[in-house]
């Protein structure tokens, strides 16, 4: 976690050198025009009192432009003010997109319709402020105290671990006597962190005062530090999938939640391709590798069968045209099978990372092994960093599966790893029945080149039964090959329990169809399950560096599709 903690402290580090803001009418008087570099447009500041040049012109340009500080009139921003309570509670009410709760109003100065009503509501319902003695006093003016209080538990409410420095000793300070009792441990943070600085190496002044300007700072380094450390950082705010998962695993992870799920049964079952890694380019990782095998590798093609090479045709034309040919899932698993036949399992392994660094055809940047669904990775660190076990259930073949994860940025032990099976025997063997064969020293474990299960539809239930053993509380796949799975963990369970499905609606980023999205939205409607738009939900797919410019053949297929 410490990585985390320094990335979070790098955004807010001086952060409680600055105060907040006052809500007032936006002004069309007196306007600046302000170039915001990042989006390389102008922006119109309505204060006069905010010049050109000046230390906290940025910040304030942010601040405004998103939403989270207006003026103290039309024309003022009044810079040297100093910042409210009311101000701050309002600023981060904003920063969480104004969420409306059903709570009433346990101060007795705060009356409805007032700019800051709402805010200071949903703080008191979050348990983010610590007034309980009748009266909010949203006038008063903060202290660095309370302020570094407030940011402490607004960081907790939106799942930040704040566990860093929280035991820092600041016995040091001068003046560390004059914090307020309640807000020691957040002092703490604050310093350990680096959110707050001292004014000088003997004393913290924590009664002192902060201003709107020194506010805007505060306001543009702390959002962004928050944003960077949210859960699931690659989905957009507004995604339902998001806030429906962070509600779910804030649900079930509450020891006084009535969907409490004690960790030994937090299990997540994902598929694979199509849900966290690229599942077409143009074709499935494992169909393209045995196209590979058997029609470009000069080592193997001209020992390849006859029927591997009808498998690996067909597959061809279907890269080519799109053409669905009926009993090509089972066909290439006993083609896979017999193609790597006598490959020890490491040897398989290696084949498979050489593979790996094949150059994906559709896209620049970014080779075959690295094709992962960048957000979806986040969700599985997520419920990992929650205590659930996840497990992986594709319709790929197992060591296919173990060999794409191999040094990927998922971390997955192979036992948890779950797939479509070939045999496995020793390379002494030969012929006899395992029930007749020891295993001798010396002996290593070869592809046995029969085809045993596709793990696809119902046979994805009956192997999470034989290998899990119980059932997981939530499912997330991209097809309806995932349909068995995802009502199995939602059918009769005695936990909370979702499915989630992911809806290949990007046609600009990856290699989408909207016609099979469509089909699927109206599955998930169908079945409750929720779906993930990857065009709406995710703010990226594979990193920034990565950019997909089809081919012909894609269009053919999503054309044919």
């Amino acid at each position: 976690m410490m990585n985390v903690r320094k990335k979070f402290v790098l955004f807010l580090v001086l952060i409680l050198l600055l105060p907040t803001l006052a809500y007032a009418e936006e002004a069309t008087n007196n306007a600046q025009d302000y170039e915001d570099s990042a989006t390389d447009c102008r922006i119109v500041l309505p204060f006069a009192d905010v010049a050109e040049g000046t230390w906290y012109m940025d910040a304030v340009a942010y601040a405004y432009k998103n939403g989270l500080m207006t003026g103290t009139d039309a024309v003022a921003f009044s810079p040297d003010m100093a910042l409210s309570r009311a101000q701050l509670v309002t600023i981060l009410w904003r920063m969480a997109e104004e969420p409306f709760v059903n709570y009433a109003m346990p101060f007795d100065d705060i009356t409805d319709g007032v700019w800051y009503t709402e805010a200071i509501r949903w703080v008191a319902a979050e348990n983010i402020t610590d007034r309980e003695d009748g009266n909010f006093n949203p006038n008063d003016t903060l202290t660095r105290d309370e302020t570094s209080a407030l940011l402490w538990n607004y960081a907790k409410y939106r799942g930040i671990d704040v566990s860093g420095g929280e035991d820092t000793n600041i016995l040091s300070y001068n003046d560390v006597f004059d914090i307020k009792e309640g807000y020691i441990s957040a002092m703490q943070w604050a310093v350990g962190s680096g959110v707050i600085l001292g004014i000088d190496e003997e004393n913290l002044n924590p009664k002192g005062q902060l201003t709107r300007a020194q506010a805007a700072m505060m306001i543009q380094r702390f959002a962004e530090g928050v944003k960077a450390q949210l859960p699931l950082s690659l989905w957009t705010e507004g995604s339902r999938a998001r806030n429906e998962l962070i509600s779910y695993v804030k649900a079930i992870t509450d020891e006084n939640s009535a969907d409490f799920i004690p960790v030994k049964d937090r299990i997540a079952v994902f598929d694979l391709d199509g849900t966290l890694f690229c599942e077409t380019d143009p074709n499935y990782f494992d169909y393209t590798l045995l196209k590979y095998r058997v029609l470009e590798d000069s080592e193997y093609k001209d020992k390849a069968s006859e029927f591997e090479r009808e498998v690996a045709n067909k597959i061809k034309e279907q890269n080519e045209t799109g053409k669905s040919f009926p009993g090509l899932e089972v066909d290439h698993g006993k083609a896979v099978a017999s193609a790597f036949a006598s490959m020890t399992v490491d040897e398989f392994n290696e084949y498979i990372q050489k593979f790996k660094k094949q150059a994906m055809p559709s896209y620049i940047g970014m080779k075959r092994g690295e094709s992962f669904y960048l957000p979806m990775a986040q969700v599985v660190n997520y419920l990992q960093a929650n205590d659930f076990t996840v497990y992986i259930v594709s319709g790929t073949d197992r060591l296919i599966v173990r060999g794409i994860l191999d040094g990927s940025i998922l971390d997955i032990p192979n036992r948890q790893i779950i797939g479509s099976d070939e045999t496995i025997v020793s390379n002494n063997q030969g012929d006899t029945d395992g029930l007749n064969y020891v295993f001798k020293d010396g002996d290593k474990l070869i592809l046995g080149g029969n085809f045993l299960i596709k793990n696809l539809k119902m046979n994805k239930v009956s192997v999470i039964m034989q290998e899990i053993g119980q059932q997981p509380v939530l499912s997330f796949g991209n097809s309806t090959g995932d349909s068995s799975m995802a009502e199995y963990v939602t059918s009769g369970n005695k936990y909370k329990s979702l499915a989630f499905m992911l809806c290949c609606d990007d046609i600009e980023r990856e290699n989408g169809s909207i016609s099979k999205a469509d089909k699927m939205f109206s599955l998930c409607e169908e079945f409750d399950w929720v779906p993930i738009s990857m065009k709406n939900d995710w703010t990226t797919i594979y990193g920034e560096s990565v950019t997909y410019v089809g081919s012909k053949a894609q269009e053919t297929a999503k054309t044919a599709a």
